[in-house]
């Protein structure tokens, strides 16, 4: 382990381990709850920029309740290895259903047949869906966090407006551009990891812009899919044509008072993401972003038609633009995609990264689904 994590200070009760999951990883996870028993066990899986550790504040809570934790450090991210850094390497082993089998293997190396849960925040979400929907039997509840789940892809084509939109944001009389677009090019790793303003201070303005400590996040529904709708966006989501992720984020830097005051986020603890993300890069995780841009993840229309059957339900920051970016996915989640929904929470006081703002909220709507009748 590097110097960063060896020195971390995991709260007594958590532990750091690495495992081989048979596909191709070694896996970096964190774990709590591992002291004997035979306890129902919860996976974690983090989003972009994240890490297992963006579920620390979780881990020793649901433990307590008598659950075994895991948390990985996902493909593409931290201390685990094996994976392609490459822009130009091995892509498809970041589509979703790979990740899905990533998570799969990590369970059967660590001898869990099932967990009760399995919670995905942000990209994380698409990847927990992708558990339940496929496999069933093992994760036998999903927890969709910050990002809803619209339904697996139809086998009919895709509808072709969408090189209209993205021609239509251009042409705005402000020219924008999709962030998932912006982040599936091969100059934004570097851009944002070689940020004029530093790695550490891109990644405190990037936190800040999309959380509720920004008070312009006051996210509302959109109605269609197109560029007069999206351009009501926050720029972190639909982005100036011509100006990168670190340019965008720049203006929105906190004051030192600001960042001083933030106790969801402490600059010691945000140090832990610099230093894994100036040491890895992020094309890892931006990866997921190109396989979603450039149809990679084609293969999920195996399971066009078929809807996830144990119970669900979706957390997400009142505060956070994540859950309205994509028009109707909310809706889709609830009316047809998944047929066991237990609701939508939505948590004050929070924004994109609902489980670190508000980790207390979130315990206690996790342990309500974890224990439901």
């Amino acid at each position: 382990m590097s110097d960063v994590l060896a020195s971390l200070p995991l709260p007594e009760g958590v532990r750091s381990r690495f495992v081989d999951n048979h596909h191709g990883l070694r896996v970096h996870f964190l774990e709590a709850g591992f002291e004997g028993g035979d306890r129902p066990a919860v996976l974690l899986l983090h989003g972009f920029p994240e890490l297992a550790w963006s579920w620390r504040k979780l881990m020793l809570p649901l433990a307590q309740a008598g659950f075994h934790v895991i948390a990985p450090d996902q493909r593409g991210y931290g201390r685990t290895t094996g994976w392609d850094a490459d822009y130009d390497g091995d892509l498809a082993s970041f589509r979703l259903l790979n990740l899905a089998t990533d998570a799969l293997g990590l369970l059967d190396a660590l001898g869990v047949h099932s967990v009760a849960a399995v919670v995905g925040h942000d990209f994380g979400s698409p990847v927990a869906a992708c558990c339940a929907l496929a496999r069933p039997d093992v994760f036998r509840s999903v927890v969709l966090m910050s990002a809803p789940y619209a339904g697996a892809p139809a086998l009919s084509p895709e509808s072709a407006d969408e090189p209209d939109l993205h021609a239509a944001l251009a042409q705005l009389p402000r020219p924008r551009k999709h962030y998932q677009w912006h982040y599936s090019t091969r100059t934004a790793a570097a851009e944002m990891r070689f940020a004029p303003q530093g790695l550490h201070d891109f990644l405190r303005a990037y936190y800040h812009y999309k959380s509720a400590d920004w008070l312009g996040n006051r996210p509302f529904v959109l109605n269609e899919r197109s560029a007069a709708e999206f351009e009501k966006m926050p720029e972190y989501y639909v982005m100036d044509l011509h100006k990168g992720m670190a340019e965008t984020v720049a203006p929105r830097m906190p004051s030192a008072a600001q960042i001083a005051a933030c106790q969801w986020l402490p600059d010691a603890e945000l140090a832990v993401y610099a230093a894994e993300f100036a040491r890895t890069g992020l094309q890892g995780g931006l990866q997921w972003y190109r396989c979603a841009t450039g149809g990679v993840n084609a293969d999920l229309q195996l399971f066009a038609g078929r809807t996830i059957d144990v119970p669900s339900c979706f957390i997400a920051g009142r505060s956070d633009w994540g859950a309205w970016q994509s028009p109707g996915a909310l809706d889709a989640m609830q009316t047809s995609a998944c047929t066991q929904m237990q609701g939508c929470h939505w948590v004050d006081g929070a924004g994109h990264w609902v489980q670190q703002e508000q980790p207390d909220a979130v315990v206690r709507l996790l342990l309500a689904f974890l224990r439901r009748p």
